[in-house]
């Protein structure tokens, strides 16, 4: 066995134990938080360790580099999710290789996803993405967008909505990022009670590895882990 796939197993574990328990720490069953273990670092060999290790949803940031590593036959028990931006040009080979989408920003990228899904005969699933923490360089919705988008959720038919996804500011630590997670734990919320019939908003796709257990605390279902489980792993 190849040290890096030892190397990764361990990280894997490690991380498995700060989710367990920042979950029991925040009152909440493990198993109720997903790991999403972010590949977009590694190749192929590496992204295959993590599966060894029993990490089954693996998250790529870029469609070309879901392309490639979804078609190796190594990776083939792999779920894929899309953690990244999506370019319209790149949704129809996306579709049928991911069973998440987290990163719906604009009423123009959710209306060509469903025109795509419904030529290819399939149920597109998606997070909308809000920018919680105002940063200029970040994409998605406003809240009040995300608020106004929803009575118009019904007009796409071939989408299915599980859920919101944000990322935290990048300046102020650990306090600010619990403010951008708890906003859209709030907004989520407050959103439930308009949503259209047929439309869930169970899923808060929040932290990363610098601050995974701050958005357990603050409600999230799915984290998007990346650099700690490749601690120690040469190229990296």
């Amino acid at each position: 066995m190849p040290p890096y796939r030892q190397q990764i197993a361990a990280n894997v574990a490690r991380v498995r134990e700060r989710i367990a328990r920042a979950a029991l720490a925040a009152g909440r069953a493990p198993e109720a938080i997903g790991l999403v273990a972010v590949s977009k670092y590694v190749g192929s060999p590496e992204a295959e360790a993590l599966l060894a290790a029993g990490c089954p949803v693996l998250g790529e940031s870029r469609p070309q580099q879901l392309f490639e590593k979804s078609s190796c036959p190594a990776l083939a028990g792999a779920s894929w999710h899309l953690i990244g931006h999506l370019q319209r040009n790149k949704i129809r080979r996306t579709l049928p290789l991911v069973s998440l989408i987290h990163s719906v920003d604009s009423p123009r990228l959710l209306q060509s996803i469903d025109r795509v899904a419904g030529e290819l005969s399939l149920s597109a699933r998606v997070l909308l993405e809000v920018n919680c923490s105002g940063d200029a360089e970040k994409g998605g919705f406003s809240q009040q967008q995300l608020l106004d988008l929803l009575p118009r959720l019904p007009e796409f038919p071939h989408v299915e909505v599980r859920g919101l996804m944000t990322m935290a500011a990048r300046r102020g630590g650990n306090r600010v990022a619990a403010r951008n997670f708890a906003a859209l734990r709030g907004l989520r919320d407050r959103a439930k009670s308009e949503c259209p019939p047929g439309v869930s908003l169970h899923e808060l796709s929040m932290g990363m590895s610098a601050d995974f257990e701050v958005a357990i605390r603050e409600g999230a279902t799915l984290v998007r882990i990346g650099s700690l489980l490749f601690d120690g792993v040469p190229g990296a």
